[in-house]
């Protein structure tokens, strides 16, 4: 996931207005459960809960009416306004809330004014906030799930800047090796016929920058080529060769024959790392014969026999204690084959007797290893036989040389028929095509080491895992880490900066001898030096690999901030101060971010780490683009109609299956499309669902019910001006002092919920200040104070100004409206320009309105004014005379009540 950035000074200005559109614009409803389960399901329960799910979208007998909604008048603001100049909030106050109306020109104005900068902020204290967001692939627009990561971000950088903090928040775009180069070589073969191989390096690299301008996605058009961030990518690889971390070796490695190139490596014992599917295969049997006899062996490939070097068994299996240390003869090629024995190996698969094929399979790989077996590779990387096969099967696809070496089988009468065998495939997740296992020679990174220090930082207490149940997790992925495969062949990216040695007159041409170096020059005179020759009698050849993308991002913490020179940025803002991300990148990234951090600038990147929780949708699908069911956060803010979003679909690169699926679900969820919910209603329901807990199932009509309370903020304001605008300029703050009982109640009521957004911030728990922010407002604030004939102007005014600020960070751009329309009424020191910098509510500014005895009292009257409300919400009651028979009948049943009837 290597990152694309410009300078560092330039990333709270430049590439920030890379994510303004949505990113920087981006009720209570939490999950079931606080804690995912720890048992991984099987790849057969995915596939079965997979295709439940494709059933449930494409059966017709759904009764869901789907997302309905009516149209909302849409207010524009029509005064002139230049880029980057404050609007003008004298101008009369709309009727009813339009996001449109209230989005436009504040994020330009809060840019200009530099409030995002950390060193321009009035009441900034000597503290830092820093952070970092998890690049986005370059390859798409973003969906909700980047949305939830932005939105929760975004929060918590107003909230520590309205604290005084000096805050820096930076974002990346990931230049997404694989993923980049598979969707432009699909395009140049659908539009073109050529692929990757009928190009130059030069002119393919030229195509994918191409594609890329073409896109002209609005989140990445500040994207810069791999310039200063990749002389860190080079940095941190010297220096890990230097120190032994990085070394070369030939490993098996997941390989995708339809690409030719490198997918994700096996990196743990526990967890495989790439897509998987399930199938029924053939489970093989046929005999070895041997001096004394005969032994049946079971394999799931017998494409690969040409490759086999040994039979094993358990060492405990009594069916073979017989044949321990003997050998037998291949079939085929007459090798001799020494039966090991190993308790890798399982007693209850086929006939417990299974062939050993290093090359071609990762538990032989290790069986090799430990018995010295040697590896013979005979399906090349374009999946056809290698000529070690014999004429015979030279140049087959492997599929195919599979149904002829069964067939040789039967001819020489040594097969012994085969049955259904139910197993996991690993497919590339790019071309479709089941990858195979190949020995190819790669650059690793030793982890073992790199892993315990991590492990370490976490049990010491000098690295916070939140939620705390990820830290089982942490501990039982990093205490079981092999070395990670940094080698990708690839064209795009960070092409590896070593150097294969070619000495003059060399007569040795098989061993690879190779160099490193921050550039060409400084690895010819590196290479003179080890080899003891003149550098003009040295040939350099660079590696043409390219490093995996999760290399280059466990850089970016410090790399942000120029590292590896020492900035003043890499002085007050490293390390960072928290890293929020979602959960399932805690190996991909963030592991890689602690080893790696700690290993070139012997500092963890960040004290704490926030996992928050998955994003799907109604049927409980990951949202992806590979599925279609992503949602564009545009489209949740703006609108969009129901044609549009199928538009999208068929505009990507999705199976033909996944595509019909996807605009079925499309069809059901959004029969008339989406409405136009807006910025702050789509950020308030981001946060209002629990994200330190179970998967997120997210729900538009959700979003939809906060425009509504955005639009209750609206009326409730424009009541607020109304009774301002007739009375006398309110009291401050310190001076105001409620004398009624209800003027208490609500007075104590908001000290309570500025006590519980401070809970809530601090624990990083923003559902409970979106809870306690909702229910205050409507609960409090309008069902039962606004009842009242008679208001304190002070206090109405005070409650409603602090409400709004302690929304400013989920809210950025309605509160922002509106405190600027209540601003002429302030006791203003002069500083006032902008909410977002205005000091966060305290609970020590309130206590003198701390009167917990009027709850008890109140108690009673909003359960009476609860109740009323729901009677008439559920009779559908108007302002007209009410339907009195329709009432008492819904009343007596609701409250339980049996009267007697009449005669």
């Amino acid at each position: 996931m290597a990152v694309h950035v410009a300078s560092p000074r330039i990333w709270s200005r430049d590439l920030q207005k890379a994510w303004s559109t949505w990113g920087s614009r981006l009720c209570s409803q939490s999950s079931s459960s606080t804690q995912p389960s720890h048992h991984p399901r099987t790849q057969a329960e995915k596939a079965k809960r997979r295709q439940a799910r494709e059933k449930a979208i494409l059966s017709s007998d759904v009764n869901d009416p789907g997302l309905l909604w009516s149209d909302k008048e849409k207010i524009t603001y029509t005064a002139a306004l230049v880029p980057g100049e404050k609007k003008d909030t004298t101008l009369p106050f709309p009727q009813s809330y339009s996001p449109e109306y209230v989005e436009f020109g504040w994020y330009q104005w809060w840019e200009k004014q530099g409030f995002f900068s950390p060193e321009q902020h009035p009441h900034a204290v000597d503290k830092y906030f820093s952070f970092c967001i998890p690049p986005p692939n370059v390859t798409g627009t973003l969906h909700l799930g980047h949305a939830l990561t932005v939105a929760i971000e975004d929060a918590l950088a107003r909230w520590r800047r309205m604290q005084g903090c000096k805050v820096l928040w930076v974002p990346g775009c990931d230049h997404a090796g694989i993923a980049t180069q598979s969707v432009v070589e699909r395009k140049l073969m659908r539009e073109q016929g050529k692929c990757r191989r009928d190009y130059s390096r030069e002119e393919f690299l030229k195509q994918v920058w191409r594609w890329k301008d073409e896109k002209g996605d609005e989140i990445y058009h500040q994207l810069r080529k791999l310039g200063g961030f990749s002389s860190a990518v080079t940095e941190a690889f010297v220096r890990l060769c230097d120190s032994g971390l990085i070394y070369r070796s030939e490993a098996l490695v997941n390989w995708s024959c339809a690409l030719e190139w490198t997918q994700r490596s096996c990196l743990a014992g526990l967890f495989c790392l790439f897509p998987v599917i399930s199938r029924k295969c053939c489970l093989t049997f046929f005999v070895i014969f041997f001096s004394e006899g005969e032994v049946a062996v079971s394999t799931t490939r017998p494409e690969t026999m040409l490759g086999d070097v040994a039979i094993a068994v358990h060492p405990d299996d009594p069916r073979y204690k017989d044949l321990h240390g003997k050998h037998c003869r291949h079939p085929f090629t007459e090798r001799l084959l020494p039966i090991i024995t190993d308790s890798m190996v399982d007693v209850t698969f086929g006939t417990g007797a299974v062939k050993v094929t290093p090359a071609h399979d990762h538990t032989d790989f290790l069986l090799s290893q430990r018995h010295s077996l040697p590896r013979l590779t005979v399906i090349g990387g374009d999946g056809t036989m290698t000529s070690d096969c014999g004429q015979w099967l030279e140049g087959v696809k492997r599929f195919d040389a599979r149904e002829r070496v069964i067939t040789a089988l039967m001819e020489r009468k040594l097969f012994r028929g085969k049955k259904e065998h139910p197993m996991s495939l690993p497919i590339c997740s790019r071309s479709g095509d089941v990858t195979e296992p190949l020995l190819k020679k790669q650059w690793f990174v030793r982890c073992q080491e790199m892993g315990r220090k991590a492990v370490q930082a976490v049990d010491e207490g000098d690295l916070q895992i939140i939620p705390h149940f990820y830290t089982k997790m942490w501990k039982s992925w990093l205490s079981n880490i092999s070395d990670w495969c940094i080698s990708r062949q690839l064209w795009w990216g960070h092409q590896i900066p070593a150097y294969r040695v070619t000495l003059e007159n060399s007569k040795d041409t098989e061993e690879e001898q190779w160099v490193w170096g921050r550039s060409a020059a400084e690895a010819r005179q590196r290479a003179a030096v080890k080899f003891g020759v003149n550098p003009d009698a040295i040939t350099l050849t660079q590696d043409p690999d390219v490093l995996d993308t999760w290399f280059s991002s466990g850089l970016f913490p410090f790399a942000m901030l120029g590292w590896p020179q020492q900035t003043e940025d890499l002085k007050q803002f490293y390390p960072n101060s928290i890293l929020e991300t979602g959960s399932d990148l805690i190996f991909f990234w963030v592991a890689r971010m602690v080893m790696l951090g700690r290993e070139l600038t012997g500092q963890l990147p960040f004290k704490q780490v926030l996992f928050h929780s998955l994003v799907r949708d109604k049927y409980g699908r990951k949202m992806s683009k590979s599925l279609g069911n992503v949602i564009d956060p545009l489209d949740v803010i703006s609108g969009v109609s129901l044609e549009r979003l199928q538009e999208k679909v068929r505009e990507g690169n999705l199976d033909p299956r996944e595509s019909v699926v996807a605009m079925e679900a499309q069809k059901k969820d959004f029969p008339k499309g989406i409405p136009e919910c807006g910025t702050d209603a789509l950020r308030f329901a981001l946060c209002s669902y629990k994200a330190q807990g179970e998967d997120i199932s997210l729900s538009v009509s959700h979003v939809l019910s906060c425009r509504h309370f955005c639009n209750k903020m609206w009326q409730t304001v424009r009541f607020t001006l109304a009774t301002l605008h007739d009375a006398s300029l309110p009291t401050s703050l310190a001076e105001t002092y409620p004398l009624s009982g209800m003027d208490r109640w609500i007075c104590w009521r908001l000290y309570s919920t500025v006590q519980q957004c401070e809970r809530g911030f601090q624990s990083y728990e923003l559902h409970t200040v979106t809870s306690a922010l909702h229910s205050f407002w409507l609960h409090s604030l309008c069902d039962v104070y606004l009842v009242k004939k008679q208001v304190a102007v002070s206090v109405l005014y005070h409650c409603v100004s602090i409400s709004l600020a302690l929304l400013s960070p989920i809210m950025p751009f309605l509160t922002e409206e509106l405190w600027q329309r209540l601003l002429p009424y302030a006791d203003s020191d002069g500083t006032s320009r902008s909410l977002c910098v205005q000091p966060y509510p305290k609970t020590s500014q309130l206590e003198h309105w701390c009167f917990p005895k009027e709850e008890a009292d109140f108690s009673l009257v909003q359960e009476v004014v609860r109740v009323a409300r729901l009677l008439r919400a559920q009779c559908q009651l108007t302002k007209e005379r009410p339907d009195c028979e329709r009432t008492s009948s819904f009343f007596i049943k609701q409250s339980g009540w049996i009267l007697p009837t009449t005669q």
